[in-house]
């Protein structure tokens, strides 16, 4: 019964260590350290926080001075989509509005919570 249980969990740990092997690939330091690729998919910001943290060993979404960042680097990093999340919260206190960075033009902007899935690129500090 025991060979049953830990079975199922070895494929799903094997799963996520995939999931996180391709995207932190070899981080890139500007400062930072920049997963080398994007997320697969889009996602409202509650998920790209979720998301970044289940990567382990610090890594988190980055904040809106940290986008900037990525986005003066963007030659050096490579392969960006469109419109990526922060972790960097609006300063109104009772609407839950985000920092957003535009990888085409370079310009930031608020959006709130449940915006349009945007991508997301994992960032830790070393």
């Amino acid at each position: 019964m025991k060979t049953l249980l830990f079975t199922p969990f070895l494929f799903l740990c094997s799963v996520v260590i995939g999931q996180s092997n391709k995207i932190i690939g070899t981080p890139i330091r500007i400062g930072i350290e920049v997963a080398q690729n994007d997320f697969p998919t889009q996602m409202i910001w509650d998920d790209a926080v979720k998301a970044c943290a289940d990567l382990g060993k610090g890594w988190r979404l980055p904040t809106k001075d940290e986008l900037n960042l990525m986005y003066l680097n963007k030659d050096k990093i490579g392969c960006f989509g469109f419109i990526y999340w922060s972790s960097t919260k609006g300063e109104g206190d009772d609407i839950d509005e985000w920092w957003l960075q535009n990888f085409a033009y370079g310009w930031q902007f608020l959006k709130i919570n449940n915006f349009p899935h945007s991508y997301v690129r994992a960032v830790r500090s070393f």
